[in-house]
């Protein structure tokens, strides 16, 4: 690790030798190898502060259970408790520097931890960093610990933390497009399947349908934030409990749930527990079944858009910004594609956390630091889309109302809500006629004596083309003569809804 020939420093030495570390960095000796060793992502884990938090509220809860069953003294455990403290509070948290990708299954981001609160807590005491002989990274703050349980249930909590976030978002996010819902009640559009003209509805449905789903979303991801509940502290190395009290799993599990405030239970067979990321893959998979789902709703808000003139037409997105350097006025929908593409990253860590489940042998699973970035990275950009997506187009979208008018005037496909009155083989040839002639469908109804105009305009309200009110009769037997136009039977006049 390079360093300016003025900077001040430490010698800290471990097993493979000394090395000189920053003489106000926080971090020490196995820090320092892992800074040379692993430049790959750029990206220190101190950039998921809820994962930062977690590990200290790990090294707290052990602490308070290691002076509980007798194994640390009450003044170390004190140190390292409110040391601990100050990182979940938020402190200190650029001293947590070690790349999120990294070999060792995790050990360099708990030696990370470990050095950083020793640090603190030698301060704390009035002691000078690396003071080991005083306070302990491995002896005292990792007492009774592996990395092996500390680092997958530090991913549990932290992880459990940063949903409460994106739940949060989520759910403003469902609000909003329920509010839109509510602004566009009455606003009658033409439906499509298969980007086909289809039957009426309101503008409102289609944006209640697109709240309907996002609430499904928050309730599966609330589901599976249970299978993030189960840890393996205790475990140490490969699940046996090696180096730890007896009654130590059950105290750090009491001492953690209080800290953490969350429903945590121990593993029933530590060994699996501490080899399995079965737990991991089931997360991500729900994370990625809400970024699919909502990069689905942003393609619709992208073609209900476009145009202005050439396109859909039917709301618009507020403009944002230039949508291009050669064509003056041009806006483009930025927001709902920069949401796409959060999807597909999301849906590529998906691929990437599975694969890593999978690669895991015998005790232990070796990847879970990639496990790790892929779902806190997966997690943090969706909060963040979601709220963009919210704030910078969701709450600002208006609609065309003229033109969506327009549209399901001339739109055949209104004859849908009146085949329970005049039968399907007429409404085809009513629609048939409508579109070679360019009619209204309503009319070439009421001239072919198949309805009253009352009847006609009560069945074509808004209210019934979307759904709101339903209203069905007997359906008269139809024929369709020779040049393909519906008849009513001599002595039948048709439907009187």
């Amino acid at each position: 690790m390079a360093m300016d020939a003025t900077t001040r420093t430490r010698t800290e030495t471990d097993s493979l030798g000394s090395v000189e570390i920053p003489e106000d960095a926080y971090w020490g000796v196995h820090t320092a190898r892992a800074l040379e060793n692993f430049p790959i992502s750029m990206r220190p884990i101190s950039v998921y502060k809820d994962l930062v938090a977690a590990l200290a509220m790990v090294k707290q809860a052990s602490a308070r259970a290691n002076r509980e069953i007798g194994v640390l003294s009450p003044s170390k455990a004190d140190l390292i408790d409110r040391a601990a403290q100050l990182v979940i509070d938020g402190q200190f948290h650029d001293q947590f520097v070690v790349g999120v990708v990294q070999g060792g299954a995790g050990t360099s981001t708990n030696m990370n931890a470990n050095e950083v609160i020793t640090n603190i807590a030698l301060e704390l005491a009035g002691r000078e960093k690396g003071d080991y002989a005083y306070l302990s990274p491995i002896d005292d703050t990792n007492r009774s610990q592996s990395t092996n349980d500390v680092y997958p249930t530090a991913i549990k909590l932290g992880l459990s933390l940063d949903l409460l976030t994106l739940l949060e978002e989520l759910d403003l996010l469902r609000g909003a497009f329920l509010a839109k819902a509510v602004e566009f009640h009455d606003v009658l559009k033409v439906g499509r399947t298969q980007l086909q003209d289809a039957v009426p509805m309101t503008l409102g449905q289609e944006f209640h349908g697109f709240a309907t789903t996002l609430g499904e979303d928050y309730h599966r991801l609330r589901e599976n934030a249970y299978l993030l509940y189960e840890i393996n502290m205790g475990a140490t190395a490969i699940g046996t409990g090696i180096t730890t009290h007896r009654d130590y799993g059950e105290a750090v599990l009491r001492h953690l749930r209080e800290i953490s405030g969350l429903d945590l239970e121990t593993a029933t067979d530590l060994v699996e527990s501490t080899s399995d990321t079965g737990a991991f893959m089931s997360f991500s998979s729900t994370l990625k079944r809400n970024a699919i789902k909502l990069s689905k709703i942003c393609n619709d808000l992208r073609l209900l858009s476009s145009g202005p003139q050439a396109g859909f037409g039917e709301i618009n997105l507020p403009a944002r910004q230039a949508g291009s350097s050669i064509m003056p006025g041009k806006v483009n929908p930025v927001i709902p594609e920069v949401v796409n593409q959060v999807a597909f990253s999301v849906a590529g860590a998906d691929l990437t956390v599975t694969m890593a489940v999978e690669s895991g042998q015998l005790q232990l699973n070796a990847f879970e630091p990639i496990i790790a970035h892929s779902i806190f990275q997966s997690i943090t950009w969706m909060r963040r889309a979601m709220r963009t997506l919210r704030v910078n187009c969701v709450d600002g979208i208006s609609a065309n109302r003229e033109r969506l008018g327009a549209m399901v005037g001339a739109s055949v496909g209104v004859v849908t809500a009146l085949t329970p009155f005049i039968g399907y083989a007429a409404s085809a040839a009513l629609a048939k006629t409508a579109l070679l002639t360019g009619r209204n469908v309503g009319d070439l109804v009421v001239e072919a004596g198949l309805m009253t105009r009352d009847a006609v305009d009560k069945q074509l309200s808004p209210a019934r083309l979307s759904g709101l009110e339903t209203a069905t009769a007997a359906i008269p037997v139809m024929f369709v003569d020779e040049t393909g136009f519906a008849t009513v039977p001599e002595g039948r006049t048709g439907a009187q809804a």
